[in-house]
């Protein structure tokens, strides 16, 4: 007889043998044996990378090995009644064992290291004794490989052992040789700093034929002596990676105190500062974050020499990663010399007020740590500066002041020392980024309402409607890169946010890079610019580590006068 219940159909049985036999319930055991499974030792080489500093997960925690669980055997119990009965004894019996599915991360690791031998999922392997005269390759017994429990009634058949494949495809841009050591001829011995008007350089790129690396820089070449005595730096990043940092600096400079200014908090905090556990040189400053999104994106360095003064604002963090095969920009001071003891604070200003726009961010930290650079700098003459610095901090602000930071900073700029030109409407504005953010439901949210006013602007007239061509990789970009798929991870855009802003898309542009040789290395640096219809003339230039979003122009950022 069957019933429908609100659980599904059920049946009763007919047998007689049902009524009043209920088996008795086995023994009760809280015994739970857990056994640790090592992971055998394979021949796998350390990938320093920000997108996979270790084996495991993006941020550095390692994946801890999988826990086999195994229950005691529990004493077989005579199962009486219906089929139905006998099976759901069979179940508490044996019941299916339950495995966590690896997270995606874990199997693209697995996947990549295709080394060693992988451990049997049968249960007789070990034991199998092999037929004479079969050649089979048989991996070394793991002495500390986790015991498993009995196959279920289904599984008849163990299992054959999984062997070693020979690997054919190219090896994968992020696999055992993603690092290739820079030639001898990579670094620069010298530098014309007088050829560069505004003194905006590139990185070099591995990979890249040596014409289009010439005259770029790498951070070795900023830290070496050709700059300057080094005596004291400041690195003001979000990513670090401290040993390698460290080994950027040169040997004679290596022990040199370095101060850290970064954003991170609580257990991101630790790990940062257990990486610097054997640099006793090397010292912390957390920058203050007064809103909950708040985020330290400045990148930048202050150095400190014998003969002077330098600052360096830049769009890399500091991970190998970030100075490897992507595009990159920064902007290097000249060396500013020491003022006279004695002159007044105002002293060695620039024409552009680089000096005080850079003491206000300083102070905007509010970091006694900071305090010593702070009265360096008055002591230096920055009037070589050619450029104006528009600084970001977190915050809600209100009349004058709103105008002080971020990109109602530089609509005030533009304003002031940018002037009209004949035809403003036909010179479009040009964005190039390498992340986006949410921008609203359509362009008039933000992006052609708010942001393309401040961008449009030129002296005291105002284009509404120039074009607006936004440069962003396309996955063809990334697919046909140096370091292909890989460098999507700097590439933040997610799918959430495109499907909710899909009229953004009709902005796009490719991202290409002929003249430098960089189509193939993903940008990293951020760009904005007013340029001429024919490309032969700007109207300004801002080099920035801000995406494109709604509240993200919270860094340094550099307006050439």
């Amino acid at each position: 007889m069957s019933q429908q219940s609100a659980h599904g159909r059920w049946t009763l049985s007919d047998s007689d043998d049902d009524d009043g036999n209920v088996p008795p319930p086995p023994p009760r055991t809280n015994t739970i044996k857990t056994e640790r499974a090592e992971v055998p030792d394979q021949d796998t080489r350390k990938i320093d990378s920000f997108f996979q500093p270790g084996r495991g997960t993006s941020d550095g925690k390692s994946v801890p090995p999988s826990s086999v669980v195994k229950k005691e055997e529990k004493p077989s119990v005579l199962a009486m009644g219906s089929e139905a009965r006998h099976a759901a004894h069979a179940n508490q019996q044996q019941p299916v064992k339950y495995e966590t599915n690896p997270s995606p991360a874990v199997k693209r690791k697995r996947e990549t290291d295709e080394a060693g031998w992988a451990l049997s999922s049968s249960d007789d392997d070990d034991d199998r004794p092999i037929p004479s005269g079969q050649q089979q390759a048989q991996p070394k017994k793991q002495e500390c490989s986790p015991k498993r429990q009995p196959p279920s009634p289904k599984r008849q058949q163990p299992s054959p052992k999984r062997v070693k494949k020979e690997d054919t495809r190219p090896p994968s841009p992020h696999g055992r040789t993603y690092y290739i050591d820079e030639p001898p001829d990579f670094f620069e011995t010298s530098i014309d700093e007088e050829t560069e008007t505004y003194r905006f350089y590139l990185n070099k790129v591995v990979g890249l034929d040596k014409k289009y690396n010439t005259g770029a820089v790498h951070i070795r070449d900023i830290l070496s002596p050709m700059f300057g005595t080094l005596k004291e730096s400041v690195q003001f990043n979000y990513c670090f990676d401290i040993p390698w940092m460290v080994k950027q600096y040169p040997p004679e400079f290596r022990d040199k105190p370095v101060l850290i200014v970064h954003g991170e908090k609580r257990e991101s905090k630790a790990r940062l500062i257990q990486q610097a556990q054997p640099y006793p040189h090397v010292r912390f400053c957390q920058a203050k974050l007064d809103i909950a999104f708040g985020t330290h994106h400045t990148k930048m360095m202050l150095l400190w020499y014998e003969e002077g003064f330098r600052v360096i604002i830049l769009t890399s963090n500091l991970i190998r990663a970030d100075w490897y095969q992507k595009t990159q920009g920064m902007w290097m001071s000249p060396l500013y010399p020491l003022l006279p003891e004695g002159s007044p604070e105002t002293e060695g200003e620039s024409p552009t007020y680089f000096k005080r726009d850079l003491l206000e961010y300083l102070q905007a930290y509010r970091a006694p740590e900071l305090s010593d650079w702070i009265q360096r700098i008055r002591e230096h003459d920055l009037s070589e500066s050619s450029v104006y610095l528009i600084g970001s901090t977190p915050g809600r602000y209100v009349g004058a002041d709103m105008e002080k930071w971020g990109h109602l900073r530089l609509r005030k700029l533009l304003s002031e020392h940018t002037r009209a030109v004949p035809n403003g409407e036909d010179w479009p504005v040009i964005g190039q980024f390498s992340s986006i953010g949410s921008m609203g439901l359509d362009k008039t949210k933000w992006l052609a309402a708010e942001f393309q006013r401040t961008l449009t602007t030129l002296g005291k007239n105002h284009n509404r409607d120039p074009p607006m061509l936004l440069v962003y990789p396309s996955v063809d970009n990334v697919r046909t890169s140096l370091e292909g798929y890989p460098a999507g991870g700097s590439l933040p855009y997610s799918i959430q946010t495109a499907q909710r802003q899909i009229w953004l898309h009709s902005y796009f542009h490719h991202w290409r890079a002929e003249t430098t040789g960089r189509s193939h290395a993903m940008p990293h640096i951020k760009t904005y610019m007013r340029a001429s219809p024919d490309f032969t003339e700007l109207a300004w230039f801002l080099v920035t580590r801000s995406a494109v979003m709604e509240n993200s122009f919270m860094n340094n950022h550099l307006f050439p006068k």
